[in-house]
This record gives C-alpha cells, sequence and structure tokens, in this order.
C-alpha cells in the first residue's frame, strides 16, 4: 500500500494498522519519530525518499525499516512522478540551457556517469515513480493517443489541423496523449488546451511568430508560454494529482530525444528516461484508439510497435483502432499501409487498422468516451 500524502500517513497511524508492507513515498517525516516509534517493529516498511531526520533515519533502521533516502547531485527528484509545463521550464528566464529539462538532458547523456551504477538506480527510480503516477492520473480515462513527426512547423496548415483534431477529441470527452514534444505533438497538445475555436485561432497567430524550435530552443518555449498563459490565464497551475478528470492532455516525451524539446501545451507531462518505457507506455494507455498523422522514421517506428499486440491478440479480444491519416503519404511517401494491409490479413486486427484521407474521417472509427 502506497502513502503518499501526510493526511494518508495519519490516517492510517490513527486507525492503528499494521505498518508492514507500506511504503511512505516522498513525505516529510519530520515529527514522526514519537508516532512510529511507539509501533515497536517496523519490518517491511519502506521509506522513499522524502525528507527523514537524522533522528527518525536511525530508528527506522533500527526497528528494521527499509529507508531510501533522498537523492543528491541530480538535477531532478526520483520520487516525484509527474510534471507539468513550468516544471520542466523552470530557470528559462536565463536560457533553455538552464532549465530543469536541459541540465537533466545533459547529466543523461554525461558519459561519465551513463553507466555509472548510482545514475542508473536514479534513472530507473525516476522512470518507475513516473509509471506510477501515470496509472493513477489515467485510470478510468478514454485515451487516444495522437502520434506524428516534430518537425511540424507551427505556421503551417498541417499544424493547425492537428490541433483542430486535438481539440474536437478533448471536446468529445477524450484525454488527448502524445509523445509531448514539438510537431504534430505540439499541436494536438494546444488543440486540448483551448477551450474554444477562438482561443485556437489566436493561439496558431501568436505561435506563428516562432514556426519552429531548432534555431532558438528559448524563443520557441517562451512563445509557447506566453501562449499558454493567455489561454489558461495567470493563475498557477494545479499540482498533477489534482487535476484529475479536468485534464484535456497529455505528453510522454523522453529525454533519450533530448535534442526535441517538450511542448508546454500537455496539462500532464510524464518524461522518462528510458525511451522503451515511455514508448510502450503511449501505446498500451490509449485505449480509445491511435491516430497516425505524417511523420517519417519515429513515426513509423511507433506504428509497427503498435501493430505488433494487434496481430497477437486473442480472437475476440477488443482491439483499439489504428488510423491512420494521410492516403497519399502512407502508401506512397511512406508506404507502410500495404505492410499493414499485408500483416493484418485473415486476422482480427483487418478490422482494427483504417487509412483516411483527412482528419474528418478519424473521429467517427475512434471508440467513444464513456459517458
Amino acid at each position: 500500500m502506497e502513502i503518499e500524502t501526510l493526511d494518508e500517513l495519519d490516517d492510517h497511524l490513527a486507525s492503528g494498522a499494521s505498518l508492514r508492507g507500506l511504503r511512505l513515498q516522498d513525505l516529510d517525516l519530520t515529527g514522526y519519530g514519537e508516532q512510529l516509534a511507539a509501533r515497536g517493529d517496523l519490518t517491511g516498511l519502506v521509506v522513499l525518499g522524502g525528507t527523514v531526520p537524522l533522528g527518525v533515519a536511525e530508528l527506522l533502521l533500527a526497528r528494521g525499516a527499509i529507508l531510501f533516502p533522498g537523492i543528491a547531485d541530480t538535477p531532478v527528484d526520483p520520487w516525484r512522478g509527474l510534471y507539468l509545463a513550468t516544471d520542466l521550464y523552470d530557470g528559462l528566464e536565463n536560457g533553455y540551457a538552464h532549465t530543469c529539462d536541459a541540465r537533466t538532458y545533459a547529466w543523461f547523456v554525461d558519459a561519465r556517469l551513463r553507466t555509472d551504477a548510482y545514475c542508473t538506480l536514479v534513472r530507473a527510480i525516476h522512470d518507475d515513480s513516473v509509471t506510477d503516477e501515470l496509472d493513477e492520473f489515467v485510470f478510468g480515462r478514454s485515451v487516444v493517443g495522437i502520434m506524428g513527426g516534430h518537425a511540424l512547423q507551427r505556421d503551417s496548415a498541417a499544424y493547425a489541423r492537428a490541433a483542430g483534431l486535438g481539440h474536437r477529441l478533448a471536446e468529445e470527452g477524450h484525454l488527448v496523449a502524445t509523445g509531448g514534444g514539438p510537431g504534430a505533438m505540439e499541436a494536438a497538445n494546444l488543440g486540448a488546451l483551448c477551450r474554444t475555436h477562438e482561443a485556437l485561432e489566436e493561439a496558431l497567430g501568436h505561435l506563428a511568430a516562432v514556426p519552429g524550435f531548432r534555431s532558438d530552443v528559448t524563443a520557441w518555449a517562451r512563445t509557447g508560454l506566453a501562449v499558454r498563459r493567455a489561454v489558461v490565464g495567470d493563475e498557477p497551475q494545479p499540482p498533477s494529482e489534482t487535476l484529475g478528470p479536468s485534464a484535456r492532455s497529455l505528453g510522454i516525451p523522453t529525454w533519450f530525444y533530448g535534442h526535441e524539446p517538450p511542448n508546454v501545451f500537455c496539462d500532464v507531462i510524464a518524461k522518462y528516461f528510458s525511451n522503451a518505457i515511455r514508448e510502450e507506455g503511449l501505446l498500451a494507455r490509449s485505449n480509445a484508439g491511435i491516430v497516425v498523422l505524417d511523420g517519417a522514421a519515429g513515426t513509423v517506428q511507433e506504428i509497427f510497435q503498435a501493430v505488433t499486440p494487434l496481430f497477437y491478440a486473442a480472437e475476440g479480444a477488443p482491439l483499439p483502432p489504428l488510423v491512420l491519416v494521410g492516403r497519399e503519404h502512407w502508401t506512397e511517401r511512406m508506404p507502410v499501409w500495404p505492410a499493414l494491409t499485408a500483416i493484418a490479413a485473415g486476422r482480427p486486427m483487418a478490422q482494427a487498422i483504417h487509412l483516411v484521407d483527412s482528419i474528418d474521417g478519424v473521429l467517427p472509427l475512434l471508440a467513444p468516451p464513456a459517458r
């Protein structure tokens, strides 16, 4: 049983229930020494990070608890879980290189640390914490995954169409999930963030001033954050754990592709070190369907990763639809569709894959959200 707030811990202590099997995650245990001491044997209690004063730590260890201390000398807190855009872009006033996101990427690719056992442990703990909170965040939600290339420019018609798709999906009650990066991913998250067509049109106009991220990530991110503030106001964004069903979009990026900065329009960001865990996490959680917009090698890889569970699905198992948008792109420029139809021949997945000419054909193919 995981205890993630002090209120939960107080309730559990007051109930008199056993502490064996509890996981106290990222809590400030200052002032809890006497209450824990009164419980006697603490074997089976696991304390994960947080603030643990020396006296409390000595008590925990002496009574048989397992203590994972806070992690030092890393740019991220591995116990924290999900991020907000403002978390990753903290420090942007001094340029992108000074942000939490950029500093974490620099730490991740540091050749001296890539195989260091301590750093490997930190990354594993971090990604597990993200997954744990992500599972709670999407529980009970209808999730539509949107895939597409990172190179799509903000001032393009294709970007506007992707944003329109994100908006329509969110209005239908779906949680819009993307890879959390620039291009088509940013567009879909932007569309979901905007509550009206008018707000979306205005946002697109402002973003066109800095159409891409490659020449100046700082200007790209600052423009995005300014647009976000115009859309949602200057009120601080609530913590990810309080958003619940009010969230409309989710980004799942990775520091493995550190050259792609995360977009700022996601309500919540689940950023991973492991790209394999990140990709599987996005696909597995897209329970209402996956929509694939124009893309190149990375998008093609994701398509076939999504196809594998469809191919091996048992007869009668519910299969989320996989919808490719753009007949010319997926039959000529990136001829993926012929391969998909050949793989699906004679199998249940043949009913789950679709090729449509435009975004207008997407929504009728997706599983409707529960009302």
